[in-house]
């Protein structure tokens, strides 16, 4: 297994010495024995991730722009220098592939952060272009500082992030090393991403942990990450959808208005990217097989469900990303209940008090206050506590995209 550009440092601070492999790197899987201490991070202090197993592209040349806006499915032209997008790209059938955020650095050139490889994808499509595409993974180190204090602490390294809009990016010095820092992340709390060239990482991780003491700046682990985002409602590629490219038939494959993303279509979009024509047909036909919403559990039945079977209701580690499957009615009280949709993430947050989860409902059930029934294994039998669908995101504090001093949200 290869380690991060950050792994010597971080490393030590494993209080668990459980690790998770992602891109074929190390990151840790929880640095404290409690994961839900390092959730809070992300939302009473700061939390600090190590997000560098990314595969990161540099996409750059005169005709960039216009191969990325036949390319994305999120048009690329609206993007400024000096902002980000959160975007996704699709096969013909328009069925998203994968979602990622692009920075664009300059007129001509870009960055693309992807959670799997998309390089030979990128190259097939280039065709007589003057575009290059280098991976540039290796090259970087990136740090996600994230929570209520993310912008306290960096403006003890550097003045230039605190006037970032959300989505913005900067090239500043921290430590006099050269780093440009986005205003994004994956917790959806107020947060930002460092990216740090690989030889200097060490440098200026040393200066992120020192300027974050005062705040209690704590590293988190993947599990906590997972939480964070479910908060959100942020979806997670293998767990909420499935990659089109490796899907075995279409019940593994959703499209963006299917996923709850179809706001990055836009209206009068007249570009030919890929899936635009059956992103149009699905519009116009009203064909969406589902739609992609939030759940939340009773809470009163969910701790009858346990406590009639002599047992304490979980709530504290309770994370789930594998399917778990919802009907119209309990099943066990009325055999003719109908499967209706599925749950693809779920757990207890810490900070809402409530079992949540990320759900597929059809479009005639998925409507805010629309009663489903979630199954769950109890005591090693099947049983079924009743919840409703509700909007998402689930926590979506004002900070996450206020102005916090000159920057337009």
């Amino acid at each position: 297994m290869r380690t991060t550009p950050f792994h010597e440092r971080l490393a030590p601070l494993n209080q668990t010495h459980l690790w998770h492999h992602w891109a074929g790197y190390l990151v840790a899987d929880k640095y404290q024995h409690s994961v839900p201490f390092e959730y809070l991070a992300t939302r009473n202090s700061v939390a600090l991730f190590d997000t560098s197993p990314l595969f990161k592209y540099r996409i750059a040349g005169p005709d960039a722009t216009q191969f990325l806006a036949g390319v994305l499915t999120r048009d690329i032209r609206t993007c400024d220098v000096g902002q980000a997008h959160y975007t996704v790209w699709c096969d013909d059938g328009g069925y998203v592939l994968e979602d990622g955020v692009v920075l664009r650095t300059g007129d001509d050139e870009y960055l693309l952060t992807t959670a799997e490889p998309n390089l030979a994808y990128l190259s097939r499509l280039l065709g007589d272009r003057k575009v290059d595409i280098i991976d540039t993974s290796d090259d970087y180190g990136i740090l996600a500082i994230q929570g209520p204090h993310a912008a306290d602490v960096l403006d003890r390294l550097t003045p230039a992030p605190s006037a970032l809009a959300y989505f913005g990016l900067v090239d500043t010095d921290i430590d006099r090393r050269s780093v440009t820092v986005s205003r994004t992340g994956f917790t959806g709390d107020l947060g930002y991403e460092v990216w740090v060239r690989s030889r200097d990482a060490i440098a200026v991780c040393d200066a992120v942990l020192e300027a974050g003491a005062d705040y209690q700046l704590t590293p988190i682990g993947m599990q906590a990450l997972a939480m964070a985002r479910l908060d959100a409602g942020m979806l997670l590629i293998d767990v909420d959808y499935d990659s089109a490219r490796h899907a075995w038939t279409d019940a593994f494959r959703e499209t963006p208005i299917e996923l709850g993303l179809g706001w990055m279509l836009g209206g009068d979009d007249d570009r030919a990217y890929i899936g635009r024509l059956a992103h149009r047909r699905e519009r116009g036909q009203g064909t969406s097989r589902w739609k992609t919403v939030g759940i939340q559990v009773d809470p009163a039945a969910y701790e009858r469900l346990y406590n009639e079977e002599g047992l304490i209701a979980p709530k504290e580690g309770v994370y789930v990303d594998h399917t778990l499957s919802l009907y119209d009615r309990d099943f066990n009280a009325d055999a003719g209940a109908r499967y209706v949709g599925y749950v693809s993430s779920f757990m207890f947050s810490p900070l809402l008090k409530r079992h949540i989860g990320l759900a597929k409902i059809p479009l005639d059930r998925a409507a805010p206050g629309t009663e489903v029934w979630l199954e769950l294994m109890v005591a090693h039998r099947p049983k079924y506590v009743p919840a409703q669908v509700v909007k998402t995101p689930f926590y979506d504090p004002a900070r996450k995209t206020a102005d916090l001093g000159g920057g337009s949200t």
